[in-house]
């Protein structure tokens, strides 16, 4: 014979395995979002980079440097808030747009299909009221930035971000 509390604790197993469920969905959504993501967003880019990660502490942000071995170098700067406020690349090949941009990769995709010409060197500008994204590539060169004006910190020139 099942105990009253055994009994309760089996009711209670369904709500708690949905909590969990809510409470990882979350974690995942947020620690993937890239630009506009926290410092949990940074890890998980350099494991699907597969690159080594080197943090730089400056006046108004902090540069995460992450370097693969594949050839290329990305950086993402983290506001004193804790948010990818911009990210930045050169590379051989470009990288992930989407780990990268998170969010913000759709709307990149929709604005970038909107003015692709054909050829072998591409530049790519888009700015929209909260995104900003500055590409240029050919073959075996790619390098861009992106980043959100509303999260960039006051007096920060972006084009001075290396």
């Amino acid at each position: 014979m099942t105990s009253p509390m055994n009994r309760k604790n089996h009711r209670a197993h369904p709500v708690v395995l949905t909590l969990l469920a809510l409470a990882v969905t979350s974690f995942s959504a947020s620690s993937s979002a890239g630009l506009g993501g926290d410092e949990n967003s940074i890890r998980l880019d350099s494991t699907r980079l597969g690159g080594q990660w080197v943090r730089t502490s400056l006046l108004q942000y902090e540069r995460h440097d992450i370097t693969s071995s594949a050839g290329g170098t990305v950086h993402e700067y983290l506001s004193r808030s804790g948010k990818v406020f911009a990210v930045s690349w050169q590379a051989r090949l470009p990288p992930d747009l989407r780990q990268l941009f998170g969010s913000y990769f759709e709307p990149l995709r929709a604005a970038e299909a909107a003015q692709t010409r054909p050829g072998a060197h591409r530049q790519v500008a888009i700015v929209q009221p909260d995104f900003v994204y500055l590409a240029a590539g050919n073959a075996r060169a790619f390098q861009g930035r992106a980043y959100v004006p509303s999260l960039v910190p006051a007096g920060l020139d972006v084009s001075s971000l290396p």
